[in-house]
């Protein structure tokens, strides 16, 4: 158990680091705006980009892999939004947010680097996989559902080319099509190039996990919405299970593919459910409330999954 909390706390300890640093300073929120835009469009690009360049293509074509993990991910989103819906009594632009909070995990920043932690180097594809995956449906479902829960009537072509162009156009979704190319003709990478794609990959998950503990401590909120244990139990609960479930009908799957999945599913809700609700200008502090008291929480449940995994109690067939 002492390996596991020594595992998990780097990583917990710099979301803490940076929650008491944004506590006690108090800087302008728009601060981190560099910070972000250095890791959405640099450094987990590279991240991505060379784990899939440096995959053979034939590791990457695993369709009932990448179906059990992003059916999974859609029916937590199915359950949190119609939780949201009868719990909460939201709108259906609420539970749409709603939805996303329990099925959105914090895949990009704390995936990547807590599973290759836990897992090994073995981990990677599927962490790759999971996220462009995930990425594509729920950057996907989410503009739909606010289009069509705005009461405007929009033309169909106008909005699913917009829909399109946001989803292909994603920085680490570009990243990760490009290494797909890369590893498909077997482009050799210049070891210079490599070596930059590397430092710059080294810095993603100290940098987003900080960022993320600032980003919290800025999101204060007056009540914890009734709606949010819920739509946090199935995030940190029941997407777990569900995944599980799937790869026990779909597989067998490599044991650090399974375990990857299982990872990925047990991450607290993302920080972007945050960043998604105030660009709608819907749910935004309640998904405020989801992202902090879902890390916190996470503490104990995630940190759980990682020792089942690491000590073999929990074996996949």
């Amino acid at each position: 158990m002492i390996d596991i909390l020594n595992l998990a706390l780097p990583y917990f300890g710099l979301i803490f680091i940076g929650f008491a640093c944004g506590k006690y300073k108090r800087l302008p929120e728009a601060g981190l705006a560099w910070m972000n835009f250095f890791l959405l469009y640099v450094s987990l690009p590279a991240l991505f980009f060379r784990i899939l360049a440096k995959t053979p293509f034939e590791e990457l074509n695993n369709l009932p892999f990448i179906i059990a993990t992003t059916l999974a991910t859609a029916l937590a989103f199915t359950l949190s939004l119609f939780g949201g819906r009868l719990i909460g009594k939201l709108s259906w632009r609420e539970s749409s947010m709603a939805g996303l909070a329990g099925g959105y995990g914090n895949i990009g920043y704390m995936g990547p680097g807590l599973a290759l932690a836990t897992l090994g180097a073995k981990a990677a594809v599927p962490v790759a996989l999971v996220f462009c995956f995930d990425t594509i449906f729920l950057f996907s479902i989410t503009p739909l559902l606010m289009v069509l829960s705005d009461g405007e009537k929009r033309p169909l072509l106008p909005t699913a080319g917009l829909i399109a162009k946001q989803i292909f156009l994603h920085p680490l979704i570009v990243a990760s099509y490009f290494g797909a190319l890369v590893a498909f003709f077997h482009i050799p990478i210049p070891v210079g190039i490599d070596s930059m794609l590397q430092f710059l990959q080294s810095a993603a998950a100290p940098v987003a996990l900080f960022a993320l503990g600032v980003t919290v401590a800025l999101r204060p909120f007056e009540r914890v919405p009734w709606e949010l244990p819920g739509i946090i139990g199935i995030k940190l609960l029941a997407h777990p299970l569900i995944v599980f479930g799937l790869l026990l009908t779909l597989g067998p799957f490599p044991p650090q593919w399974a375990a990857a999945a299982l990872l990925l599913a047990s991450l607290p809700p993302a920080l972007n459910v945050f960043v998604i609700a105030r660009q709608y200008e819907t749910w935004v502090e309640p998904a405020s409330a989801a992202v902090l008291i879902g890390t916190f929480v996470s503490v104990v449940t995630l940190t759980s999954v990682m020792w089942l995994l690491r000590t073999g109690t929990l074996v996949f067939p």
